[in-house]
This record gives structure tokens, C-alpha cells and sequence, in this order.
């Protein structure tokens, strides 16, 4: 399902335009680095290794919808349903509508809501009631101010079931948002098969 102002698709529009390889991906991020630079955060996708490392953090035991902010080319979306998490349970936002437009097709069912991960509210909407269990995010927090992190971060606890895990990659040394009280903060990896090598945090309200 596609849904806030994503731009439909030329019915003539051939296959090739969605190719899957590690080459067009590439060319697709540097494309968007260049004409996007602010809602990019890095020189190429993120590797699959550094989407297994994401989607490991998610209990696919759990019951409840899975949250996925900044999905880019959809190296974690298919990570998670790798892991056995149903396609239909992911509600990924993505601000950049090429790469909406690129994961609604790779992904066929999947939610897909073109709008902002920092207006959280406003782009999910009324429709969205139930807490998540879980969400991801590849949306480059270092490319913002510390307080716009903290106020994003807070939004995206707000709307997970408490102790439920927020995952963020980032390519700092140091965890991309301090805590606040009530909230704690992890290192679970550290994947050097990325470019760059990339730390996984969890943040949990508890």
C-alpha cells in the first residue's frame, strides 16, 4: 500500500527501472548525495550486512506493526522479512520519493508512506493508533542539530510499547543522540562490512 502523495507510476514504465543490483544502487545514492545531500547521509546504500545487524534487533516473535523510517533502497525491509516478519506488519516512511517510489515496487503490499520522520504525527496520521513493537531507521541523524535529534528520537519512543527497541546506524563514534532520562542507549554493532563501517545503536524507553 502507498499512500501520502506518493507519485504513481507510468503504467508503461519497464522493469528495468527498478533493478536490484549493488551497481544501480550506488548510482541511485550518489545521484540523490548530489541533488539531495541534506537527506542523505553516506556515499553508497547500506551493505546487507549492516541490514541484518538492524533487523536482528526486532523479536520476530512479537506481536504488534514495525515501524521503518529512512528505508532508502530497502536493504533493511528486506532484512526483516528475511528474519520471517510479514511484509504486511511494516509501515516504512521514506522523505525522499524516489527511493518511495523504488521500495513500493520491490516491495509490493508493503505500507509505504512518502512524508517526514520528524513530523511523525502529522505524517502518520490518525490511522495509525496502535504502539509499534519495534522500528529501525536509517534516516541520517547527523546531518541535524542535537536538538532536532532529541526531539525526533523522543517522537519515535513515544510511539513505540515501552522497552521496545529503536534501532539507529550511525557513523559516529558515539551514540548520535544522548539520552534523556528514561531512556537508554546501546552499542550492539559494529559492522565493518559497510562503506563506511557503521556503529548499531538501541535506544529503549523504559
Amino acid at each position: 500500500m502507498v499512500s501520502l502523495g506518493l507519485v504513481p507510476q507510468n503504467k508503461h514504465t519497464c522493469t528495468h527501472s527498478i533493478l536490484q543490483g549493488p551497481m544501480s544502487d550506488a548510482l541511485r545514492f550518489i545521484r540523490r548525495l548530489i541533488t539531495q545531500p541534506k537527506t542523505v547521509g553516506a556515499v553508497a546504500p547500506s551493505s546487507r550486512a549492516l541490514g541484518r545487524a538492524m533487523a536482528a534487533q526486532i523479536d520476530v516473535h512479537g506481536e504488534g506493526p514495525i515501524l521503518e523510517l529512512g528505508p532508502g533502497t530497502g536493504v533493511a525491509t528486506a532484512a526483516l522479512i528475511a528474519r520471517g516478519i510479514a511484509l504486511e506488519r511494516i509501515t516504512a516512511i521514506e522523505y525522499d520519493p524516489h527511493f518511495a517510489r523504488l521500495i513500493a515496487q520491490r516491495f509490493p503490499g508493503l505500507s509505504v508512506i512518502n512524508g517526514d520522520a520528524f513530523e511523525l504525527d502529522k505524517t502518520l496520521g490518525a490511522q495509525f493508533i496502535e504502539p509499534f513493537i519495534g522500528a529501525i531507521s536509517g534516516v541520517p541523524l547527523l546531518n541535524h542539530s542535537m536538538e532536532r535529534r532529541q526531539v525526533f528520537i523522543d517522537g519515535v519512543l513515544r510511539r513505540l510499547k515501552p522497552g521496545s527497541p529503536y534501532v539507529q546506524f550511525s557513523y559516529g563514534l558515539n551514540c548520535p543522540v544522548t539520552p534523556v532520562a528514561g531512556v537508554t542507549v546501546s552499542q550492539v554493532a559494529f559492522v565493518l562490512l559497510n562503506l563506511p563501517p557503521a556503529r548499531v545503536w538501541v535506544y529503549r524507553r523504559t
